[in-house]
């Protein structure tokens, strides 16, 4: 068995792969942006919302403790929402692009 070398860059400009590096990129960052923003909601209304943030909600859990332990599960909501959006759409992407090289239809040398 022969290995056949692969020519990167012509993959690398394949329009496919040009669109799939396009689409998760903006949705890794589109993400990013909703983790950080919800994350610096939480450092901007504990610091200007105290009185929020002390209400008890139930014994000894405060509303700013709530909001803490949400970053949590937001965290996980991320993180379940990439990994869905990546096996169904950019993994089928990439396969079809692995496909294609190992046909030779592209990057073959």
């Amino acid at each position: 068995m022969s290995i056949t070398p692969i020519q990167w860059n012509a993959v690398v400009r394949d329009a496919r792969f040009v669109e799939l590096h396009r689409r998760k990129s903006r949705f890794a960052w589109t993400l990013m942006a909703v983790s950080l923003a919800y994350y610096l909601t939480l450092l901007i209304a504990a610091a200007y919302f105290q009185n929020v943030f002390r209400l008890k909600v139930w014994g000894v859990l405060n509303v700013g403790l709530l909001f803490a332990l949400s970053q949590f599960l937001m965290t996980w909501f991320i993180t379940i929402y990439y990994v869905r959006t990546a096996n169904s759409d950019f993994d089928k992407m990439a396969l079809a692009i692995a496909d294609d090289v190992r046909a030779g239809r592209i990057g073959a040398a």
